[in-house]
């Protein structure tokens, strides 16, 4: 059985899907870009910021499903430069401070609303 996970808290899915789906134990986040939830407005000053904003809206999702970053087990980051992966990894870094999950960081060439990172996760209870 699955359970459809929403927040107003992180941007609306921008296609069809779902912010999140549980499956038992398992939360599987869509992928987040960085627009702010608020505004609607991509937050793409600099790549820093850009990957916060990012981090935020999961955390957000996680959080709508009563969870945190602790929970999370697998992360796949999605870049379109790859040049910029110690920058994103700084960020990355401060909200997995410990037993940081399994990961893979992919450079692509294009990414919705053309925007320079995108990440997706999956959590478990």
């Amino acid at each position: 059985m699955k359970k459809i996970i929403s927040t107003e808290n992180a941007p609306k899915a921008i296609g069809p899907y779902s912010q999140a789906v549980m499956a038992g134990d398992t939360l599987y986040c869509s992928g987040q870009i960085a627009i702010n939830p608020k505004s609607g407005e991509l937050n793409t000053a600099n790549i820093t910021t850009e990957t916060n904003q990012v981090m935020q809206n999961l955390e957000a999702v996680l959080k709508e499903a009563e969870m945190n970053f602790e929970n999370v087990v697998k992360c796949s980051i999605f870049l379109k430069n790859i040049k910029q992966y110690a920058e994103i990894n700084e960020v990355y870094s401060q909200y997995f401070r410990e037993n940081p999950p399994a990961r893979e960081a992919v450079e692509v060439s294009t990414l919705p609303k053309n925007v320079n990172i995108e990440i997706s996760l999956i959590a478990v209870k």
